[in-house]
């Protein structure tokens, strides 16, 4: 694998919405390539790419897989690296990472479901990274599918540089266009794609425009090198047809990819501190782990991109991030669930490193002693929590264990202890994703979990000025405790810095006692006056205050403190705080209104609207107690052509409606706990 030259390495990505054929076709190709012997099948339970037991039970990508064969034509082998991703919205980190590490992208519709918010989530990725892509058209084995009309909707949709490269002929059959045996009813057809292609071609240097506007014919070697740099430019996305059970079209995909897309010398990458990355074999080593992946037979699997150099087995390495060295085994070639040792993995190339002691995802791979810094994959953020617990004592001794293995092997699953509500939350990207991870955890951890709504971390504040006092005496045989305070509460600007004022005059509270005062107000924002939840922005001033020579202390002007502001901040309009979501929901057309009127339902504010390739996007402020089932929601309101993206915005005021039965639930659990 390391003897090929880095000009004939290919490394893509298959990129498209859920049931698009992806995985399909990646059946197909490694079938045609001989990755495989037979022709492997989802619905059998039989897919070389849906493997694991949890994408046999439901029948969908889950798990990125990657395959890698030599594929001959004309004379010449490529080398062809490819990744195929799940397209389901819930697994997208995976889409993300595989994308990152790739250097061109196939984008694959089918012709019957045409264009869907998977497919323009991969175009939109492709369009963000500046990636060179390809289009393949599927299903063309199915009947009732009219191949014209999809193209003239991704035509109409991603625009008229979609351009294709082979058509299917009334036979069934799959014709290159740049081939020869053009049959008569194409050929009017053919002539004009061509002069679309070859005016494309000739855009991409002066000299070949030239030559075209002249009437000049172009040469066979002029043409393919125009229409690579129209590729690689993003002027040319080339369209394939093709049909994956009958082989149909392969071949010419294959070609294709050889043909068109870049090679990893020809793509313009930098490292994090946007220096040219050396995309040779000779040069420094620099690759970047994109995923692990615990086997069961091996232990953790480290997927490694080599961008530059070449990556030795059975030696050592350097983690430039970690700043840690790493004894390395054997470096793994992977098709799927199998692996084969090669001796050493070069540019464009993927490769696993088994049981690395210290390397994680976006850990960047070098020479022992080298400075490399590649940008890090940024992953989607949580979309979707639940609080976990484990549901026994015996599960409960090894949740934590399992929780950091979902952990290392997903970065888009994030787990975090509220030391609020006293939950241990977990998150992902949507509630299919945390229930494949909580399968996950049973079946390899043996640990069975519950999951439950979380608790919202309510705030509470005044919205007016209140008088608080206190006096604190205990006398209980010999020393006695005394301590009086009187203190005001008022809002306060988040920008002022000074919160507690001391405003003690005449030494009416002894400035050795001042800070005791301050701790009782710091612990009496803990639990605020309404509900019980932490106060924020908040002003105090205290203003007066009396002592006794012999009883006074700490703990009597602490306790005087803490319960002086509870009584002014009962006085001061107090209120309680929900935090509040900036949430994008992407959906098609038809289902705008029922969104709009849901998200009103669910006391949002539009913030405003506009579209993305064909889907309208929706920008709104939603209270997160709101959102803890807006994924399944979404997903039952559009047929699970909806996705949405959600991040903390800000708190803001409970209506008063509300605020009784949060209070009423508060107290509830107080009287439990």
């Amino acid at each position: 694998m390391s003897e090929t030259a880095v000009s004939d390495t290919r490394n893509i990505v298959l990129l498209g919405h859920t049931g698009s054929g992806k995985t399909t076709l990646v059946d197909a190709l490694a079938f045609k390539m001989g990755i495989n012997d037979r022709l492997g099948s989802v619905d059998d339970g039989t897919s070389v790419s849906d493997y694991t037991d949890e994408e046999r039970e439901r029948k969908t990508s889950i798990y990125c897989s990657t395959f890698n064969a030599e594929y001959k034509s004309n004379g010449s082998a490529t080398h062809i690296f490819y990744t195929d991703t799940p397209g389901y919205a819930d697994f997208y980190g995976q889409v993300v990472a595989a994308s990152s590490v790739s250097d061109a992208a196939l984008i694959v519709v089918d012709a019957h479901s045409g264009i869907q918010v998977g497919s323009n989530r991969g175009w939109n990725l492709c369009e963000k990274e500046g990636k060179a892509r390809g289009i393949v058209i599927t299903g063309l084995d199915r009947e009732n599918t009219d191949a014209a009309a999809a193209l003239q909707k991704i035509q109409d949709t991603w625009g008229a540089r979609c351009v294709p490269v082979n058509l299917p002929a009334a036979d069934g059959t799959i014709i290159d266009l740049l081939g020869k045996n053009i049959p008569d009813d194409l050929a009017a057809q053919v002539e004009e794609i061509k002069g679309s292609l070859l005016e494309l071609a000739a855009e991409t240097d002066d000299t070949l425009i030239e030559k075209f506007l002249a009437g000049e014919e172009l040469t066979a070697e002029e043409i393919s090198a125009g229409l690579r740099n129209a590729v690689a430019t993003g002027g040319l996305v080339p369209v394939f047809f093709c049909a994956p059970l009958k082989g149909q079209g392969l071949e010419q995909l294959l070609d294709g990819v050889s043909r068109l897309l870049p090679s990893p010398a020809e793509v313009d990458r930098k490292d994090a501190d946007g220096k040219p990355i050396d995309a040779a074999a000779d040069g420094p080593l620099a690759g970047l782990v994109w995923r692990s992946v615990n086997d069961p037979f091996i232990g953790q699997l480290t997927f490694v991109r080599i961008f530059g150099g070449t990556l030795k087995g059975d030696g050592e390495t350097f983690n430039a991030t970690k700043g840690a060295k790493e004894r390395l085994g054997a470096c793994l070639s992977i098709n799927g669930k199998n692996q084969d040792n090669v001796a050493a993995a070069t540019p464009g190339q993927i490769v696993a490193l088994a049981k690395l002691k210290h390397t994680g995802v976006n850990d960047v791979i070098c020479a022992a002693g080298a400075e490399i810094h590649l940008a890090s994959i940024a992953f989607p953020s949580p979309a979707t929590s639940f609080s976990v617990r484990a549901k026994s004592k015996a599960d409960d001794d090894k949740i934590g264990t399992a929780l950091h293995r979902l952990t290392e092997e997903d970065p888009t699953i994030r787990i975090e202890h509220n030391n609020e509500t006293h939950e241990m939350v977990l998150s992902g990207l949507g509630d299919v994703h945390l229930e494949v991870a909580v399968d996950k955890m049973r079946k390899r951890s043996h640990v069975e979990v519950l999951l439950d709504t979380p608790k919202v971390p309510y705030r509470e504040t005044v919205t007016g000025m209140g008088e608080g006092h206190y006096r604190h005496r205990k006398q209980s045989g010999g020393r006695g405790q005394y301590g009086e305070v009187f203190l005001r509460v008022e809002p306060r600007d988040p920008s002022d810095e000074e919160w507690f004022v001391n405003a003690i005059v005449g030494g009416a509270i002894p400035g050795n006692f001042v800070p005791a005062v301050q701790k009782g107000v710091v612990e009496g924002t803990q639990r605020g006056a309404v509900a019980g939840y932490p106060v924020v922005n908040l002003k105090v001033t205290v203003y007066d205050g009396s002592y006794h020579d012999v009883d006074s202390s700490e703990i009597a002007f602490k306790i005087a403190g803490s319960r002086a502001l509870r009584e002014g901040m009962s006085k001061a309009k107090p209120v309680l705080l929900e935090p509040i979501m900036k949430v994008e929901v992407s959906i098609p057309d038809q289902f705008l209104g029922d969104i709009n009127g849901d998200l009103n339902h669910k006391r949002g504010r539009i913030l405003g609207m506009g579209s993305d390739v064909g889907l309208q996007v929706i920008q709104a402020e939603v209270p997160v107690s709101e959102l803890f089932r807006y994924g399944a929601e979404l997903r039952s309101i559009t047929g699970g052509q909806g996705s949405f993206t959600m991040e903390f915005s800000r708190y803001d005021v409970v209506p008063s409606n509300l605020t009784a039965k949060i209070v009423a639930e508060a107290e509830k659990h107080e009287e439990e706990d």
